[in-house]
């Protein structure tokens, strides 16, 4: 799990090419909402050691946020094979956010 928000962004199209699974979390490091949902965030990742985790810092002018259409953090975007498999905003729970990890560690063939 990544701890840190990357100032540099993939471009849209980077991020669609990804064929492993990865989990894309918006936020920025003062954010009050972002700073809680860390511990939770971190708690369902654990389970999940393998799954790529970038951590983007958002704001106006950035790109990336805006193709996912990003209002509110933090945002955890959740794709496999280059498509979203699931979305949680402000998540409330490690519960929740294993949940959508499930999804893209295990997807359906």
């Amino acid at each position: 799990m990544n701890k840190t928000y990357e100032a540099t962004q993939a471009t849209r199209a980077e991020v669609d090419s990804l064929a492993e699974p990865v989990v894309i979390e918006f936020g920025t490091s003062w954010c009050g909402h972002c700073m809680a949902a860390q511990p939770l965030i971190e708690s369902a990742m654990a389970d999940f050691p393998a799954l790529r985790h970038l951590k983007v810092e958002d704001g106006p002018g950035r790109p990336l946020g805006r193709s996912f259409r990003v209002k509110l953090w933090p945002t955890l975007i959740f794709m496999a094979g280059g498509q979203e498999v699931a979305r949680l905003v402000r998540p409330a729970s490690a519960g929740e956010i294993g949940s959508a990890l499930r999804q893209i560690a295990n997807p359906i063939s």
